[in-house]
């Protein structure tokens, strides 16, 4: 039996990866952890950058917390904003190994799993309300094909079957919604980068995420205004 309080946000990180020592995803998760909002408490834990294994430590985490909201974080080099991911695809195709070596082409996610899911985040109400604190935030159409997606897809379709099941349970608690959202570089990581990589603050990226919790919890239905890219 869990100890979870009803209304638990889970939010994840990933652990650094390519040689990095620090990945931004994991700081801004982890500087979050046991802050409460509108009497729910985050409760943050890291993932291995390892494809299979970050699913599974996905899984464990939510068995242990129940959440209901899941925000997972990864770091997207080169982005200037905090991009909310609209759309999560069942393909694992690695330009790059992962911690553990694996670097699969062209695989499902999830064997015979529907090809893709939408984040049900508000994702454009949350980008309205970013903005209007002057934080860096857009909409992305695409998490790519690396560790990132694979963990999106990978929450997504367990939390599409949790749905499934309260359809057909009646008394069972409403459904988790979650979804994904990449981060910049930290401005440590662009200077070992190099060539003007953009970059965030850790304590912006953090005030980011407080905004992004405050919207995802008050916002059941997302706004319609256009967040569409031609390319």
């Amino acid at each position: 039996m869990s100890d979870a309080a009803p209304h638990t946000v889970l939010l994840t990180g990933f652990e650094p990866f390519e040689r990095d020592p620090v990945n931004p995803s994991w700081e801004v998760a982890r500087a979050l952890d046991g802050w409460q909002q509108g009497g729910a408490t985050v409760r943050s834990v890291q993932l291995p950058c390892v494809f299979g294994k970050a699913a599974q430590a996905l899984d464990a985490a939510l068995a242990q917390w129940r959440p209901s909201l899941v925000i997972c974080l990864g770091l997207a080099g080169g982005r200037a904003e905090v991009s909310l991911e609209r759309v999560a695809i069942n393909l694992d195709d690695a330009r790059i190994a992962d911690n553990a070596g694996q670097q699969p082409v062209d695989t499902a996610v999830v064997p015979g799993a529907p090809a893709a899911y939408f984040s049900t985040l508000p994702i454009k109400a949350i980008v309205r309300d970013l903005r209007a604190e002057g934080l860096p935030a857009a909409v992305s159409n695409t998490a790519g094909t690396f560790v990132c997606n694979h963990i999106f897809y990978a929450l997504m379709h367990r939390l599409a079957q949790q749905a499934a099941g309260a359809a057909t349970l009646p008394g069972t608690a409403a459904p988790a919604r979650g979804g994904f959202i990449h981060v910049p570089y930290l401005p440590e990581q662009a200077a070992r980068v190099g060539g003007g990589a953009p970059s965030v603050a850790l304590d912006t990226q953090a005030q980011a995420l407080r905004a992004v919790i405050r919207t995802a919890l008050a916002v059941r239905e997302d706004v319609r205004e256009t967040a569409g890219q031609l390319h």
